[in-house]
């Protein structure tokens, strides 16, 4: 099977594991940058182009599978460069559709509250005027402010008082940035669990703890990982999550809260290397071997709604 690996580096840990997972398994896997692709969109023959650094004439990429690791940054072009091998009938193991929609966080928790799954209660609006509104509907302070393109904990302040929480949110308003104000879920103690699902199973689990001084679990802000098992309730939670985004491949952050296990993000494209170092499993190798199985259904499942 030929398989192309989209990433814009070839270098990181998540990208390289995938092309070794891939090669260990006979197949021929490649690293291409949706950057440097272009479109020819037509009826009869629907391509992808990519010129590469140093190359002469653009190459027709043909692919039997795709992998998107898409970074948000990119989140437009890539998905339409995705989109266009899908159009050409090359499976993705996760759809261009299912990635923009997890991307868009408001739509991500509407989708979310529409199919039953639990999440601290978020809010949102635009009048300048609803400022109390949102504190009081999430709980007040302490609160969290989160702009909607976030990623990796950036663009996630927490508000410690009512106070804080107005000048906040009257400050993201002033700079235009659309933003989410969620409750703070206190007996989370600074950890979530990272649930990393393939197909309509949880194939790996780990609990992320804030470092010190620290609110946000995230590992590229300091935070530690060990293994954890996972209640009935938080597995069934996280494949519901991912399926109801309409992802074959994500990592879903909960949290445990007095009411129950609670989402608070489903990633697109999660990292390989928190999780496979910290459980020593062979995530990689894991969504191959997937993407060898439902390969096999047909290039275009439009899983999912919304």
């Amino acid at each position: 099977m030929k398989i192309g690996v989209l990433s814009r580096n070839a270098k990181l840990y998540s990208t390289r594991r995938l092309v070794e997972a891939a090669r260990e398994r006979g197949h021929d896997a490649r690293v291409i940058d949706v950057l440097k692709c272009y479109m020819n969109i037509t009826a009869n023959n629907p391509t992808v182009f990519f010129k590469g650094k140093g190359q002469g004439d653009p190459e027709a990429l043909e692919f039997d599978a795709v992998i998107p690791r898409i970074g948000a940054s990119v989140t437009l072009y890539g998905a339409a460069v995705l989109r266009q091998f899908e159009v050409g009938g090359t499976y993705s193991v996760n759809e261009s559709i299912a990635i923009t929609r997890s991307r868009d966080k408001l739509r991500a928790h509407q989708l979310l509250a529409r199919r039953g799954c639990g999440q601290p209660v978020t809010s949102y609006a635009h009048s300048a005027d609803a400022t109390d509104n949102l504190i009081n509907s999430v709980g007040g302070a302490p609160l969290l402010v989160k702009v909607l393109k976030s990623t990796q904990g950036n663009g996630v302040v927490l508000a410690e008082t009512r106070k804080a929480a107005e000048s906040l949110i009257n400050a993201f308003r002033g700079l235009e940035a659309d933003f989410l104000v969620q409750e703070f879920v206190k007996e989370a103690s600074g950890s979530d669990i990272r649930c990393f699902v393939v197909g309509d199973k949880v194939v790996a689990a780990m609990q992320r703890t804030a470092q010190a001084g620290e609110y946000r679990s995230n590992l590229h802000r300091g935070g530690t990982a060990q293994v954890i098992k996972l209640r009935p309730d938080e597995r069934k939670l996280a494949t519901k999550a991912a399926q109801v985004m309409g992802l074959d491949v994500a990592g879903v952050d909960i949290i445990r809260s007095n009411h129950g296990p609670l989402v608070l993000e489903v990633n697109s494209s999660p990292g390989l290397e928190g999780i496979e170092q910290a459980t020593g499993m062979d995530i990689a190798g894991a969504i191959i071997d997937y993407i060898e199985k439902d390969s096999l259904k047909g290039p275009n499942k439009m899983k999912g709604k919304g």
